[in-house]
């Protein structure tokens, strides 16, 4: 696969910071303001050798513009004009970039919001060439993007997002759950920018080249900030040596980022319409979500208990919404070992339509794992599937041609892998022949909606041995020509045992004998141990368990306790796993016999502690982190509704002032650090962003502060947070500093006389407990 190498352009701060003119708080109306400027940036990327041209429309959200005295329709079309008249002969590329809001489930922005942002974005853009979605961290919040330019422009989409060095975004997303999700839902190049430099980014990009065969885009920054001054430092011929090992790593679309200027543009130039060779990537058979994906090849086991049929308890739940309940379910299947999760909430009373996508959105608060949305009805398929962050797996289609017609289509938007039931009008064949011949029958119709033969993962069916025993050999033999022809295979397992004494006993058995036929995804309640048993055992011998690992790391010892039931769950527990809900019921009955104190300090705060240092050790990651926060802030809003009624008050750890700094609108870090702190007992002044230095001073003094956080994400911004510093040493008891955000390092902390660097929100409450216990 040959593919042609084309150049891209550099930063556009860069120029601005370099021209001498003040930036505004919203660099896009300078599209209104300094025109001349903006077209000569497009200018002189396009002699600098760029094809393709950003317009100056990164941040002209209609959310950003609310208070401006320009519109952002505006702002867009003239930006658009702009580039075009300084490169008349480039493409022009509408720019996209995320909007500064903190996404749900970890903020309170919805998904919904965020695709209605970006429609209307899409839509005032509409004299584009192209359109380019960049500097994201959010896999959702991409994909919210990504979906509403693909719903209302025809133009092509390119999709980067900003990866630090460890291979995740910021919120933690994979290198792999990107590249699987942006090229399922229909990018038609992906890639990665700003965040690091060419060097770093060798090794992602030819990691991305083994999981996609679509255009990689790589536009890093120019190198590392320098730590004494925050500025880039890297010159321009070095750039180029490093953008060249880019090419040979598999990059064919090319530019810079920030600290990059037209002469960067102008060296790298000397590789435009270099050929390079890429293998195809076979872009079926995978499922994840933003923490976690894998390839449906080998044996993957589903937990199946997140299904009302038979269960009065989830029943209830469901009818209640409880969902609480149903995510302990879900977290005891992923702690017994399961690697995705059916979901299926159909019940008398419930509106699957509304429920599932409401499911899927609470599931994914807690639960890495990737979904499998199971449901009769179309609806409430294309529902779940559109919020699902991630690629989900459909359950099911079958060789009805009307069901073909109509979860097809959502398959094929969404780019999720479908469960085919090998049955038709007629019902379930009785011969492995005929069910073969079904499922033939679903690939050919698929192939019509693009979907590959590894999107299509076929159920031959099990009929219970009590009532047809012949049918389990039937069952087995399609197993066997359906996993010979290269089919992933899905089966319900314990459907063979109904009606039976012991159904464990013949479940194992049948599950063994299916493995061995070619079964690679058993659904099964993965909670009972003889099931797993199985399935661990089975990876060995068929050669998936490399030097007998997971079998010695299950069978090694005696087996750790059982996970404990949703009722006898401590309010640690509960909180660690970010069930908001049950805590505050547990808080409340402990509050029956222990002092508020003692519940903050003898439950909350050591599962904040646990939950802190896992995040440190990279077992847990940012969602989670957030959810186990709001699941404390349940319990601390029980405690404050006991201290008004008893009159009693609440003592405070202490008072913190936190801001972004004057001239910087993002505040994601800044609210993350503030709802942690607030759950370890802290009080937060929360001054916002875009907050002048004298605001902050002022408030220092008025309340006698004795820790101030500061946030800046931005390099242009960095001065404010140094005139910050400088004012809040003048004062008479000047209170201690810790500042973050990306831009910022433990150096440039030191250098501007910050008492403390904060690498992320754990840290700060480390840093809040040195200050105020040491005073």
């Amino acid at each position: 696969m040959k593919q042609i190498v084309k150049i891209l352009d550099g930063a556009t701060g860069t120029i601005l910071q370099n021209s001498g003119i003040a930036i505004p708080e919203i660099p896009e109306t300078l599209n209104m303001t300094q025109p001349d400027l903006i077209e000569s940036i497009a200018r002189d990327y396009a002699k600098a050798g760029s094809q393709i041209v950003y317009a100056n429309t990164f941040g002209a959200s209609p959310l950003k513009f609310q208070n401006s005295s320009y519109s952002y329709k505006e702002c867009i079309q003239s930006g658009i004009v702009l580039a075009r008249k300084g490169a008349p002969a480039c493409k022009i590329a509408l720019d996209i970039g995320p909007l500064g809001q903190l996404m749900e489930p970890m903020g309170s922005f919805t998904f919904e919001e965020a695709y209605d942002q970006f429609k209307e974005i899409v839509l005032a853009g509409k004299e584009a060439d192209l359109i380019v979605i960049e500097t994201m961290s959010d896999l959702y919040e991409t994909k919210a993007a990504l979906l509403a330019a693909k719903e209302h422009s025809d133009l092509p989409v390119f999709v980067t997002m900003s990866f630090e060095e460890n291979e995740r975004t910021f919120t933690s997303c994979t290198l792999e759950s990107m590249a699987k999700t942006l090229e399922a839902l229909g990018a038609n190049a992906i890639g990665f920018n700003c965040s690091i430099g060419p060097k770093q980014m060798i090794k992602m990009v030819e990691k991305l080249s083994t999981l996609t065969s679509l255009p990689i885009i790589a536009k890093p920054n120019a190198g590392l900030p320098d730590p004494s001054s925050g500025t880039y430092t890297m010159s321009a011929s070095e750039f180029y040596e490093h953008m060249e090992s880019l090419v040979e790593a598999g990059a064919s679309y090319i530019g810079g980022c920030c600290g990059t200027s037209p002469i960067f543009i102008e060296q790298i130039a000397k590789l435009k319409g270099q050929q390079i060779a890429r293998e195809e990537v076979d872009s079926g058979g995978w499922v994840c979500s933003p923490l976690y994906a894998f390839c449906t090849k080998g044996i993957h086991p589903i937990g199946e208990r997140l299904n009302p049929t038979g269960k009065k308890r989830f029943q209830q739940a469901l009818l209640e919404e409880d969902l609480d309940y149903i995510v302990s379910i879900a977290l005891e299947q992923k702690e017994a070992g399961a690697d995705l999760l059916d979901v299926n909430v159909g019940h008398p009373g419930v509106d699957e339509v509304k429920m599932l996508p409401k499911l899927v959105k609470r599931l994914q608060s807690v639960i890495d794992l990737p979904l499998m949305l199971d449901s009769s009805n179309p609806n409430a398929l294309e529902a779940g599937a559109r919020v699902y962050n991630g690629i989900c797996a459909l359950n099911s289609v079958s060789a009805e041609k009307k069901k073909m017609q109509e979860v097809m289509p959502i398959a094929q938007k969404y780019g999720c892998s479908l469960v085919c039931l090998c049955l038709d009008e007629e019902g379930i064949p009785n011969s492995a022949k005929k069910r073969v011949e079904l499922a033939h029958r679903i690939a050919q119709q698929a192939s019509q909606y693009l979907l590959s033969k590894n999107d299509l993962w076929f159920d031959p069916l099990t009929l219970t041995v009590s009532s047809q025993p012949d049918q389990a050999i039937e069952t087995l033999d399609a197993l066997k020509e359906l996993s010979k022809e290269g089919y992933s295979c899905v089966l319900g397992v314990s459907n063979i045992s109904f009606g039976l004494p012991a159904r464990q006993m013949i479940t194992q058995a049948f599950l063994a004998q299916s493995l061995y036929a070619g079964l690679n995804l058993p659904i099964i309640n993965v909670n009972v141990d003889r099931y797993m048993d199985t399935i661990v055992s089975s990876r060995l011998l068929l050669n998936e368990d490399l030097k007998a690992q997971k079998y010695i790391e299950r069978f090694h010892a005696l087996k750790a306790e059982p996970q404990k039931a949703m009722e006898t769950l401590s309010l640690q527990e509960a909180v660690y796993r970010g069930l908001g809900k049950q805590a505050r019921l547990i808080g409340e009955a402990c509050l029956k016999t222990m002092k508020p104190l003692e519940v903050v300090e003898r439950e909350l705060i050591p599962s904040l502690d646990r939950v802190g240092n896992d995040y440190e050790a990279g077992i847990l990651y940012l969602p989670q982190l957030l959810s186990s926060a709001k699941a404390a802030q349940e319990v601390f809003g029980c405690i404050k509704e006991h201290l008004a009624k008893t009159g009693e008050k609440q003592n405070s750890k202490g008072t913190i002032v936190l801001a972004t700094v004057e001239g910087d609108i993002h505040d994601i870090g800044k609210n993350i650090v503030k709802t942690v702190l607030e759950n370890y007992g802290y009080t937060i002044i929360d001054l916002g962003r875009d907050v002048p230095a004298e605001t902050i001073v002022e408030t220092v003094k008025a309340n006698k502060i004795r820790l101030v956080g500061l946030s800046a994400l931005m390099t242009t911004t960095l001065p404010a947070m140094e005139k910050t510093i400088q004012l809040l040493h003048q004062l008479e008891c000047p209170p201690k500093i810790m500042v973050g955000g990306a831009v910022l390092t433990p150096q440039y902390a030191n250098e501007m006389q910050a008492d403390y660097y904060s690498k992320d929100a754990q840290d700060g409450v480390r840093i809040a407990k040195e200050v105020f216990e040491n005073v």
